[in-house]
């Protein structure tokens, strides 16, 4: 027994730090995930309210339509910049994946690439591509697995 004493006498300092650098470490990894989490809420609303709009404005229909022509009745500017601020929303949830900010969406390749693939989204995409940085393209345009 004097020799457990006498090591925690000459060890305590070292026992609690090590407690204390846990207990840090836990605490850091609980709210990271907590943030992710709360990311994931933030972009999910964002995501509604963007959406929103292309269901109450009866001018964006032809965003979501397969068959529309832009050939024969080119993108309108609203169409622009609403088909923009979703590539804009895209390319946030991109980064923030990257990093680790938020839960990672399995199927955002595939929803993306769902997207861009209907005429006015592409158009809007063709042209605003060079304006994106280089891996989020490559990231749009990478076969879906």
């Amino acid at each position: 027994m004097g020799d457990m004493t006498q090591w925690f006498a000459d060890n305590w300092f070292n026992l609690l730090s090590s407690v204390g650098i846990w207990f840090a470490a836990y605490t850091i990894h609980v709210d990271a995930k907590a943030r992710r989490i709360g990311n994931f809420l933030t972009i999910t609303a964002n995501y509604r309210e963007t959406w929103k709009e292309c269901f109450r404005n009866p001018e964006l229909a032809r965003v979501l339509d397969d068959s529309a022509d832009v050939a024969k009745q080119p993108v309108t500017p609203l169409e622009e910049l609403f088909v923009g601020l979703v590539i804009a929303q895209m390319s946030s949830v991109y980064y923030a994946s990257q990093n680790d900010l938020v839960i990672k969406l399995e199927g955002s390749r595939q929803d993306m690439a769902q997207f861009l693939s209907l005429p006015v989204p592409k158009a809007v995409w063709q042209k605003t591509k060079p304006l994106q940085n280089r891996d989020f393209v490559a990231f749009v345009e990478s076969p879906s697995k």
